[in-house]
């Protein structure tokens, strides 16, 4: 994998946009229910007048959407503002080392690392828009063809979800479980009757076991011939529990969206309890703090598959990222319909045999169009 370009910039303005779009079909994991769907856009512009776009992580209590643009507004961009960099890497950089009392302080590592993630998103895309290259070039991709699977199928008659979505072209899929035993494996075999043997086909437990209920549960899980089996404990589980579950199933695991910081995922690469790793770069890093672990995870004969659960900027970048890494990895674009995804994303619901090619538009490839993105919300689906 390449390294990061240089891209010297200086950001004079920095805006956060919130929307909320109301939604018919709740989506449930094992953790929670989303009855709406939010979304936390940045705009970032340098003094020459160059614009990008970026993404906060803001799904899970939605309600964190404004507090994170609060965040943004009042922490984040008066300390972006007040110098040039040499690259978004040294933005990430600086935001991270001048915030990381105040997040002790405040009790909110998190939220302030997820505002980080989508400001460094956004300097991104407008060095590569400045550049007039598509993302996934100007971080030294050679490919913008890349594989996707349909993710956050719900337990409820999940297999007529996942037929519309083979029809739109999906070729992989993964499913919610931590359900109940019988429910989950009901699931399983009504989405294998479907699919047939061959289809990947992958679970997300939303750390919804412990040891004990996961050791049990996997060996049920084997018939079922699953590419990954992802975050089945909690990820504040110590890595000797996965270590114990990864010799108990022969089922691939899968994390990494729930990791924070560079030692975090260090130590998860070092410690080899995993078989994909799946950083959200709008949740920790943006493309500055998680480049750099999927080159890690990669050299250690890793898969990288990026986590995304959001809205389309998001999304876009996840996909630039994939693309410019290469490798073997899969996009995760979420079943459940989401205008402020699909309205932002539009090459993304191109599927053609279980790809999507990302173009040659500058940066991501979208300029919102805010007032019909503020319509669309409020339409809902």
């Amino acid at each position: 994998m390449p390294a990061l370009p240089p891209a010297a910039i200086h950001p004079v303005k920095l805006e956060a946009f919130v929307f909320r779009c109301p939604i018919s079909t709740p989506v449930k994991t094992s953790f929670g229910t989303m009855h709406d769907r939010p979304a936390l856009f940045v705009r970032a512009q340098d003094e020459d007048g160059a614009v990008g776009w970026g993404e906060v992580w803001c799904n899970f209590p939605s309600c964190g959407a404004e507090h994170r643009a609060r965040l943004l507004d009042t922490v984040m961009a008066p300390l972006l503002l007040s110098r040039a960099y040499a690259s978004p890497a040294e933005a990430f950089r600086f935001l991270s080392d001048k915030t990381a009392v105040l997040a002790i302080q405040s009790g909110e590592p998190g939220p302030m690392a997820q505002v980080i993630a989508g400001i460094d998103l956004a300097l991104w895309d407008l060095c590569a828009r400045r550049a007039g290259q598509p993302l996934w070039r100007f971080l030294g991709g050679t490919r913008d063809r890349i594989p996707v699977y349909a993710s956050g199928i719900n337990p409820d008659q999940p297999e007529v979800l996942a037929a519309a979505k083979r029809q739109e072209g999906y070729r992989a899929f993964k499913l919610k479980v931590g359900f109940g035993e019988a429910r989950d494996l009901a699931n399983l075999r009504a989405l294998r009757s479907l699919l047939g043997d061959e289809a990947p086909l992958m679970v997300d437990a939303n750390q919804g076991w412990d040891l004990a209920e996961a050791t049990r549960m996997a060996p049920l899980l084997h018939d079922f011939r699953l590419g990954w089996l992802e975050e089945p404990l909690r990820a504040d589980r110590p890595w000797s529990e996965w270590k114990q579950l990864a010799t108990a199933t022969r089922i691939p695991l899968a994390g990494g969206e729930n990791l924070l910081g560079e030692e975090a995922f260090a130590t998860a690469i070092a410690q080899s309890p995993l078989a994909v790793m799946q950083p959200d770069l709008a949740k920790w890093g943006g493309i500055s703090g998680c480049w750099p672990v999927v080159v890690k995870a990669r050299d250690a004969g890793l898969r990288y598959c990026p986590h995304f659960l959001g809205g389309g900027i998001g999304l876009l970048a996840s996909a630039h990222v994939l693309a410019a890494a290469g490798g073997d990895g899969m996009l995760e674009i979420d079943a459940n319909p989401n205008p402020l995804r699909t309205l932002l994303s539009p090459r993304l619901s191109v599927i053609d045999g279980g790809a999507c090619t990302l173009g040659d538009a500058p940066g991501i490839g979208v300029t919102p169009d805010l007032a019909r993105v503020a319509e669309t919300a409020a339409r809902g689906c």
